[in-house]
């Protein structure tokens, strides 16, 4: 349904007649319906704006007129002018408040940009760069992941959902959206291994508040499974449970941590990724010592490398999800923050 047209006005600034000109043709364009032209106009008011460092002008203009585009299936201009956004937003430095603010309106551009827009996957990992500057995080701002992962996940990117949910911090997010993947992408036998992979992951990058949440609103929710209390339906749940209560009660009881493990191991061996996941676990929260290269060597060698692999492992479990239809994710941010949640990990 087409909406009103963006109506610009003339900003109190240096220089404001030439603007003004160029305000009046940008307006004359949007009118007759000259979608190109107004794009280009837009683009002009970018340069003459970010000279006079008019950010927050600049900012609610192209925001207008990203929607205006947007809403008028300017896909590509419209996605352009949401790059020119978090342009703007890198040199003009917003606090954390007003960054915020910014990270919901570039989730309302991209839920109007259609998934098969090649730009749309450009503007989703430059303003997740842009929110780690704003969060001191190398993998970006938690709220900037949760925004996008609801929008993969009304997409129906399930997997793609997954991986930003996983850096949000929202638990009961991710655990609706894991209940969900698991019933449309597994066999009721994995439903286990859904939640059990990224658990570990969240207690890896030592979120375990998170985890905690996520475990509890999977298993309440899930109707499979619909219990909040050992025991659970598979010894995998049972076991995910009392390593969380284990971590809660933050006494570091290596013998516990090794007792669990060796009592749910045939359940952990079902997923050969779980044993670097522990091993990094068993370091953070339980004092454990990384082993030498010997120990590594008669395990398999599977914790070899360990913090190097562990976003790598990460990405290919994405890919591919644990299921016999073998899904594969969509490329998208995940090269990007690599790397970074690798560092952070460190």
């Amino acid at each position: 349904m087409a909406t009103a047209k963006a109506a610009p006005t003339v900003p109190n600034v240096p220089g404001a007649r030439g603007v003004a000109r160029v305000l009046a043709k940008l307006e004359s364009s949007l009118e007759s319906g000259n979608y190109y032209e107004a794009h280009q106009m837009y683009r002009t008011l970018y340069f003459r704006y970010l000279s006079q460092r008019k950010y927050d002008e600049l900012l609610d203009l192209l925001y207008k007129g990203a929607l205006t585009l947007l809403n008028h299936d300017q896909q590509t201009s419209g996605t352009d002018l949401g790059l020119l956004i978090v342009d703007t937003l890198e040199k003009a430095g917003k606090e954390a408040e007003d960054a915020e603010k910014w990270m919901h309106k570039i989730a309302m551009l991209l839920s109007k940009i259609q998934p098969n827009v090649v730009e749309r996957e450009t503007l989703l990992v430059k303003a997740v760069k842009w929110s780690a500057t704003v969060s001191k995080s190398q993998v970006g701002h938690p709220l900037m992941h949760k925004l996008i992962a609801q929008i993969m996940w009304n997409d129906g990117n399930l997997a793609q959902a997954r991986h930003h949910f996983l850096l949000s911090k929202d638990g009961s997010g991710c655990g609706h959206m894991l209940i969900q993947l698991s019933q449309t992408k597994g066999f009721p036998s994995e439903m286990d291994l859904f939640v059990a992979q990224v658990i570990l992951q969240q207690l890896c990058l030592k979120e375990t508040s998170t985890a905690a949440e996520t475990f509890a609103t999977y298993t309440r929710y899930h109707p499979k499974i619909a219990c909040t209390e050992p025991p659970f339906i598979t010894p995998l749940l049972n076991f995910l449970f009392f390593l969380l209560r284990a971590i809660e009660a933050n006494q570091r009881k290596l013998v516990v941590f090794r007792t669990l493990c060796d009592l749910y191991k045939p359940s952990l061996e079902r997923d050969p990724s779980y044993e670097k996941y522990l091993q990094k676990i068993g370091m953070i929260f339980f004092g454990a010592t990384q082993p030498q290269r010997a120990q590594q060597d008669s395990m398999g060698g599977i914790f070899g490398d360990l913090l190097n692999q562990f976003f790598q492992g990460l990405d290919e479990d994405l890919e591919d999800e644990p299921t016999a239809s073998g899904n594969r994710r969509t490329a998208a941010v995940a090269g990007a923050s690599s790397q970074a949640v690798k560092e952070e990990l460190d």
